[in-house]
């Protein structure tokens, strides 16, 4: 029998609650074990009201930021049996986004990061510890 289908929130039936510190974590994590670098997690739920973590990682190739994406997905569904709300920028794969709703992960090919500079425009929020 086919797997039900997620909800318009991304939301998986078999869904197991997950607090958003630790989806954020989780994502962080999956993207180093992919080989994802210069990996920050954001507290930006003081200055944001749609979203709580922004999880930031580069890659060196468009090849390696489509396979942090599986990844980050992938691992995320297997911890909270969640889909994201939705996904942005694949066709390109120069900046991925990947919406869960209240942790929002961006996976930047690196020269692209290097341009926007999103860290800069949150550089006075908390940076969340996901290595320990």
């Amino acid at each position: 029998m086919p797997d039900e289908p997620s909800d318009a929130r991304g939301l998986d039936p078999d869904r197991v609650p997950v607090a958003p510190i630790d989806l954020a974590r989780a994502a962080a994590r999956s993207a180093d074990e992919k080989n994802g670098r210069n990996i920050v997690v954001l507290d930006v739920g003081d200055v944001l009201a749609i979203t709580d973590f922004f999880v930031v990682v580069d890659a060196p190739n468009r090849r390696m930021v489509r396979a942090l994406v599986d990844e980050i997905e992938e691992s995320i569904r297997a911890v909270s049996g969640r889909s994201p709300v939705r996904v942005e920028g694949t066709r390109e794969q120069q900046w991925v986004l990947i919406d869960y709703g209240d942790v929002v992960i961006h996976v930047f090919l690196d020269e692209v990061r290097r341009f926007y500079e999103i860290e800069r425009l949150y550089r006075d929020v908390a940076h969340v510890d996901w290595a320990s």
